[in-house]
């Protein structure tokens, strides 16, 4: 749990980590290089340490220096796996890829559970059905087995994120040119395509969300790269400045090109941002805010996780905002712990919310819905009047690197209990 105080005169900077939906699946992919790598920028949060555990199982044998990952994956074995730790993340569906490749069968429970929500993995299945593969689902369970044909193929990832990078690793050494349409092309999926391309893969990417994979024989034994920094923790403490510092806050490694759509909303709400150069956003105190209509979409739109943060500007908006969530249902849910803290809130569908006027947020114990709705509570919990308690902090802790450390170098009241 998270104890906050009200905290409305922060300061100095903030280092934005690395990004968790970056490093880990570049962490799979290291499975085909096969050798040494050497990963810098690499965030020490519960998601990273959690898959680096399940492919420990495979001897995948990794180390920490500071937050640089090196791996030796010479010698993988997946005889002694730990299915059951699969169950924890959904990302361990980028474990598909590699592990097919190397040893042609893989049989594992649903990443994350059976409670998948509305995340289908159709798209990998099918995609990797079409260069080769069968597939079973049997209740909870996932057995894949086939080797990749060769030859030239056209697949659809439909847009999902997880879907392209696993059909980009799933393709890098097959035979064949691979072309996948409808592909993602959020920063950390290009992030993946940079380090595949460091260790020696044939990767093209074109304007219409095409990515087109050449397969070749082999990568290199040795590859060094560095993961990218979380846009989406940029967005929050840009939120966080915004509302709740004394003058300003500056932000180092914002990925400020990564966040157009988003910092384009900011402004229209009213929000003052200083582009101070080597990628520093120094983002003002903002009075008299604006409301905004905000509908999430697919990168370079404005994204998903950065809809909630966003929320809670809008709470000190003068006037009715509107946001519009694309992607997935119920997301917006969390809206009912704002009401708690007396907050005006509406919920109009699975997809749509309307928050009223400006409000003074009173103190209350809400809960973390998820990795950025918890963000976003602690952040109204800094603006609200007396001591708000936020449980499910684990959501939190397993993508925000040094949340409550980075908080209270700012000046925030926050504690762990």
């Amino acid at each position: 749990m998270y104890k906050i105080n009200t905290s409305r005169d922060l300061s100095w900077e903030v280092l934005i980590s690395g990004s968790k939906n970056a490093a880990l699946p570049i962490l799979a992919a290291t499975l085909l290089v096969r050798w040494k790598i050497k990963l810098q920028n690499v965030p020490k949060i519960g998601d990273v340490i959690t898959f680096l555990e399940i492919i420990g199982t495979i001897w995948a044998i990794s180390r920490f220096e500071g937050n640089t990952l090196y791996l030796d994956t010479t010698h993988l074995d997946i005889s002694g796996m730990n299915v059951d730790m699969i169950k924890k993340i959904r990302a361990s569906i980028l474990l598909l890829s590699p592990i097919l490749h190397y040893f042609g069968n893989i049989s594992i429970p649903f990443p994350g559970g059976c409670s998948i929500g509305k995340r289908p993995i159709d798209a990998h299945l099918n995609g990797l059905k079409s260069i080769g593969y069968d597939y079973e689902i049997d209740d909870c369970n996932i057995k894949i087995t086939g080797k990749p044909n060769s030859g030239d193929v056209t697949i659809n990832a439909w847009f999902w994120v997880t879907s392209t990078e696993n059909l980009i690793v799933a393709n890098v050494l097959r035979p064949g040119v691979t072309t996948i349409e409808l592909a993602a092309i959020e920063p950390h999926v290009m992030n993946l395509v940079t380090f595949l391309r460091e260790a020696g893969a044939d990767i093209k990417i074109r304007y219409n969300h095409t990515i087109i994979v050449s397969g070749v024989k082999e990568l290199k034994k040795e590859v060094q790269s560095e993961v990218i920094s979380d846009y989406i923790e940029s967005a929050t403490f840009m939120v966080l400045a915004a509302i709740t510092s004394k003058e300003y806050i500056d932000i180092k490694n914002a990925r400020i090109e990564d966040l157009y759509a988003f910092i384009l909303k900011l402004k229209e709400a009213g929000v003052k941002l200083e582009d101070l150069w080597n990628d520093t956003l120094r983002v003002y105190r903002s009075e008299n805010l604006k409301p905004v209509n905000i509908q999430t979409n697919i990168f370079p739109g404005f994204p998903t996780d950065a809809g909630s943060p966003f929320m809670i500007l809008m709470t000190q908006a003068d006037g009715v905002s509107k946001m519009h969530e694309i992607l997935f249902e119920w997301r917006l849910n969390f809206l009912v712990e704002l009401d708690k803290m007396r907050g005006h809130t509406a919920i109009l569908n699975p997809h749509e919310a309307m928050i009223f006027w400006k409000m003074n947020l009173k103190w209350s114990e809400v809960t973390s819905w998820d990795l950025r709705a918890g963000a976003a509570m602690v952040i109204a919990g800094l603006i609200a009047e007396g001591e708000t308690k936020v449980t499910k902090i684990e959501y939190i802790e397993r993508w925000y690197e040094n949340f409550v450390e980075k908080l209270q170098k700012l000046g925030a009241r926050i504690e762990v209990v």
